[in-house]
């Protein structure tokens, strides 16, 4: 991509889930992206235009959360049916399934070191689990609704779990203790996640609302009010100076958390965003959504000047056209 295309553009175009996607990742060797949908099954795409899509089934009900290990080699889903899937990313789709919650798992997440993953669900709890082993550890349990997202710190020793009960929860991984509580008032959290320094957490809200705050002071840093509909995903860049988020309102945001404003506006899906993802290495981010079950991969080199942040009002309408007319080429394996 040369210095001149530095708005984000349309890379790839994936369609082949039967339902509203609800969970996307990316494999850190770029050569793979796993999706989850409301049609029961997880989705191995390849990157590579030849190479055909694996389609998984194993679960009994929708799939509301995927992702990979951080080493690629094993990918994660949540499901409505109670249990969590491991599953290898190749031809033959084995898998082993996790049982111990007993309502709708929503969120899936590895710990940086790929050896334990943290759960969430509609039974109150988190829940967290050897991966190797795939044993399951123990439960948090504080939580008086519904659990909607949880996620390990990057250096493994924190967890955050958003909740709808209204309340943001950061627990300590050793001592399994809740050690703070930040509260929302607007509306519950759909989504939250550490910034890649640990030091702050981020919240999709259904209030429409982004906001960041500093788990060492326990203050709220940034409040964006950027979305016309509910917040339903986010991802931070690896540099951690961007935030990109995804909206029922059809858009992706992205933020320049360093300015503290919003740097641009896609308008790429057709239909509420469901979830959004940067790669590892942030040159590429993936969305999915509930239009036409799509997922857009679109590439991003993140390293703006002054005088390239302008409106990408001709760059939008081009990701539109080439959304609507791109066919796909994939044959998806049943």
């Amino acid at each position: 991509m040369t210095s001149a295309l530095d708005d984000p553009t349309l890379e790839r175009h994936f369609k082949g889930h039967r339902d509203t996607i609800t969970s996307v990742d990316f494999n850190c060797n770029m050569k793979q992206i796993a999706t989850g949908s409301m049609d029961s099954c997880l989705m191995i795409w390849n990157l590579k235009p030849q190479m055909r899509a694996y389609r998984f089934v194993g679960h009994k009900d929708a799939v509301t959360s995927v992702q990979f290990s951080p080493s690629g080699h094993l990918v994660a889903s949540a499901s409505r049916d109670k249990t969590v899937r491991l599953w290898v990313p190749s031809v033959k789709g084995e898998s082993t399934a996790f049982r111990a919650h007993t309502g709708t798992v929503r969120s899936v997440s590895f710990s940086g070191d790929g050896q334990t993953l943290v759960t969430a669900s509609d039974d109150k709890t988190l829940k967290v689990w050897t991966v190797h082993r795939q044993k399951f550890l123990f439960s948090l349990n504080q939580h008086i609704n519904w659990v909607r997202c949880a996620k390990f710190s990057p250096d493994g020793r924190l967890i955050v779990s958003a909740s709808d009960d209204k309340s943001i929860k950061i627990w300590d991984k050793t001592s399994q203790e809740c050690i703070h509580s930040f509260y929302e008032h607007g509306g519950y959290v759909n989504y939250a996640d550490f910034h890649p320094s640990g030091t702050c957490i981020a919240a999709a809200c259904t209030d429409n609302t982004v906001k960041v705050w500093d788990i060492r002071t326990n203050k709220l840093l940034q409040h964006y009010q950027v979305h016309s509909g509910v917040v339903n995903g986010l991802s931070f860049h690896p540099s951690g100076n961007y935030l990109i988020t995804a909206s029922n309102d059809s858009t992706m945001k992205i933020l320049d958390l360093l300015e503290g404003r919003l740097l641009y506006t896609l308008h790429g899906h057709q239909g509420p965003v469901t979830c959004v993802t940067f790669s590892r290495t942030g040159d590429y981010f993936a969305s999915g959504g509930s239009d036409e079950q799509t997922v857009a991969i679109l590439e991003q080199r993140l390293t703006l000047t002054e005088d390239k942040l302008k409106e990408c009002i001709d760059n939008q309408h081009q990701i539109n056209l080439q959304l609507h007319r791109r066919e796909p080429d994939l044959q998806p394996r049943d």
